[in-house]
């Protein structure tokens, strides 16, 4: 079975070939950033890790979308859209909202949380549920409406 660094290697080499521009700066910059954090940590990635780097290179294209939208740079932010949906080929499936929703309140339920001080507890013990499936900030908002009914 191969890792998903080669994986990416192995996209990014298909991306060469074909001669996708868009696609092979995409996944080099993600090989860059792999890389970085090689560097950084002396040490060969675990497939967690690179998983938690793809995760990272996605979420910044997701803020820099909003960001682009906001100013009203409609051509940045689909160029941000086209790196995310490449990115996307090597992140975990996304649970949707409903699944999302039911791990929330089968979390709270868990935990025994009664009031909106409890969100931390009930974030501690979520965190680790949703890591890389779906995003922090919806997840605290489901949490805060869970725990304010």
């Amino acid at each position: 079975m191969t890792s998903l660094q080669e994986t990416i290697t192995n996209a990014w080499k298909e991306a060469l070939r074909a001669g996708e521009t868009g696609r092979r700066d995409t996944l080099s910059g993600l090989r860059a950033a792999i890389k970085n954090q090689e560097i950084e940590t002396r040490a060969t990635l675990s497939d967690e890790a690179v998983q938690a780097v793809v995760n990272k290179e996605a979420k910044k294209r997701r803020e820099a979308i909003t960001e682009y939208q906001k100013a009203g740079r409609d051509d940045l932010a689909a160029r941000e859209q086209s790196e995310l949906d490449i990115l996307s080929a090597f992140l975990p499936t996304q649970l949707s909202d409903d699944e999302l929703r039911s791990l929330v309140a089968a979390t709270v339920a868990s935990v025994g949380a009664q009031s909106p001080k409890d969100m931390g507890t009930v974030m501690k013990a979520l965190q680790p549920q949703i890591a890389g499936k779906a995003d922090g900030k919806l997840a605290s908002n489901m949490v805060k409406e869970a725990l304010s009914k």
